[in-house]
């Protein structure tokens, strides 16, 4: 057997060890927190270890996604127990049409440009609704699991739930920053708290690159309305304005009646 194989067996062996370890009162269900160095806590179901990484697992499905944090960022693991989960409905497919759907939902609801949110998820997850960052944000708009908890979102990876809690997370950043959008893009990247600290957009690279990355996208989109609209007005006015005017018909002299040409031969 090769070493890649049994590290492979030793990771699944103690992922299923802790899994199993644990056992939660009636009705409830065992999560834990992983509470990170940078202040971040990431929620897992279980876990596994290899070569000093830890992987965290979000849920019970391994194929829900999971989380790979190096074992000594982890300060310490909070366990706790929680009502247990009904299995949801079966979530619709994100399909280009349905996710238009609900961002137009969203923006209707919270007052948000459509197109921002748009460029928002284009950013966070390239419209993948099992996306999962590094740090443990879910979903199309990349909710992390606490901010998800505060907005209310039972699934963040149900296209459409994740979209209404994310595109209401950016209305209050709207609001708080008084409509300054890489303000409230920089606070949806790097956290209030550090826009907070710097007075203004954070000086770390992915946060200034995540900003001007939205920020153009949605501009992009904006001149493309603009000119698809102006070329639509060109095409609608342009047969009014080039019809030739038809010269007007003659009209034949009517021919005398013969009562008429009597009289004059008379």
């Amino acid at each position: 057997m090769t070493s890649f194989l049994k590290r492979g067996l030793l990771l699944v062996a103690v992922a299923t060890a802790a899994w199993a370890a644990e056992a939660a009162s009636p009705g409830m269900q065992v999560v834990y927190d992983a509470v990170l160095r940078n202040g971040f806590t990431i929620r897992y179901d279980h876990q596994g270890k290899l070569q000093g990484i830890t992987r965290l697992y979000l849920s019970r499905d391994p194929s829900t996604g999971f989380v790979d944090v190096p074992t000594e960022e982890i300060v310490s693991v909070e366990r706790q127990e929680i009502p247990l989960r009904q299995p949801p409905p079966a979530a619709q497919a994100a399909t280009p049409e349905n996710v238009d759907r609900w961002v137009s939902s969203a923006s209707n609801q919270h007052q948000v440009d459509a197109d921002l949110v748009r460029s928002v998820i284009r950013a966070e997850s390239g419209f993948n609704p099992r996306a999962v960052s590094p740090k443990g944000a879910q979903g199309l708009m990349q909710l992390m699991p606490q901010t998800a908890n505060q907005l209310g979102v039972k699934d963040a990876f149900a296209p459409g739930e994740n979209i209404e809690g994310g595109t209401r997370y950016l209305r209050d950043l709207l609001v708080l920053y008084h409509n300054d959008m890489a303000k409230a893009l920089a606070a949806y990247n790097a956290g209030p708290q550090r826009v907070a600290q710097y007075n203004g957009v954070p000086p770390y690279r992915e946060t200034h690159a995540y900003v001007a990355r939205v920020i153009k996208d949605f501009n992009r989109t904006k001149l493309a309305a603009r000119a698809s609209a102006k070329q639509n007005t060109k095409a609608a006015a342009s047969p009014a304005s080039t019809q030739k005017k038809q010269p007007a018909a003659k009209t034949k002299p009517q021919a005398k009646s013969e009562k008429s040409t009597a009289a004059v031969a008379n």
